[in-house]
């Protein structure tokens, strides 16, 4: 981690990474997957490698006001069928940034989320019928979770950008809102905190890392009751389409970084 870059910052920049920081919270409690364009923020105003490491400390406080907010509606049966799938993605994520660069991670996950969206828009377009979140049990289910959970893990340990694959998986699944909201909020929570040991090992993570994390925290908690208080004023499909709309957003800024 590169201590003068982390701290020579203007005050314009400080105040886009609070920003950034403000709209973690709110997409942990109201939006999934807006929180692209907080990685888009911290990976324009820090080197691309160190933002992912001063991100996941403040992913995981929001995941913690998540898990506070929302802990009453998580769907434990998809939870478990994920996890593994997802192991098997950090772990693949990892092995990836110990070689790859900052534009071949940016290209990487940028397509991978593009070609997430559309294919959950090809999905509930071509959908008679939604489906109910046990239909995880059937064999279609599980292949498509564990298909989601590679994706998702991967996404996430390379650049801290599995939200919007989970979202789409989500969504794709028939979630509504709440259990939307409390599933991802605890998959998150076990995830990030998980990913701890692999981006401290990375050299992500340090010291001085975390000193600008105690700086930015604060901006996380008024963000997740902004968060809070909207996710229940925005109907269902609303809702939908902003989770798929933040998705693209933030594949075109790391295709275009």
């Amino acid at each position: 981690m590169n201590t003068m870059t982390l701290w020579h910052i203007s005050g314009w920049e400080f105040a886009a990474l609070a920003a950034a920081a403000l709209l973690v919270g709110f997409s942990k409690t109201a939006v999934s997957g807006a929180n692209t364009v907080s990685l888009a923020i911290f990976a324009a105003v820090l080197p691309a490698r160190a933002s992912t490491g001063v991100l996941l400390p403040l992913l995981i406080v929001g995941d913690v006001l998540a898990v506070l907010t929302y802990r009453r509606h998580a769907h434990w049966p998809t939870l478990w069928r994920l996890f593994p799938a997802v192991a098997a993605g950090v772990v693949l994520g990892t092995l990836f940034l110990v070689w790859a660069d900052d534009g071949m991670v940016r290209t990487s996950i940028g397509a991978i989320l593009l070609l997430m969206a559309a294919v959950t828009l090809w999905r509930r377009r071509a959908a008679t019928e939604e489906e109910d979140p046990d239909a995880v049990a059937t064999r279609t289910g599980r292949i498509k979770a564990r298909s989601y959970g590679v994706l998702g893990g991967f996404t996430t340990m390379v650049a801290n950008a599995g939200g919007p694959v989970m979202s789409l998986y989500l969504l794709s699944a028939g979630f509504r809102k709440l259990g939307f909201l409390g599933t991802s909020a605890f998959f998150f929570l076990i995830v990030n905190t998980s990913k701890v040991p692999f981006s401290v090992g990375l050299g992500l993570i340090d010291g001085h890392s975390l000193l600008l994390d105690a700086a930015l925290a604060i901006f996380v908690v008024p963000g997740a009751l902004l968060g809070k208080w909207a996710v229940h004023r925005i109907d269902q499909l609303l809702f939908e389409r902003l989770v798929i709309a933040a998705t693209v957003v933030g594949g075109v800024q790391l295709l275009l970084r």
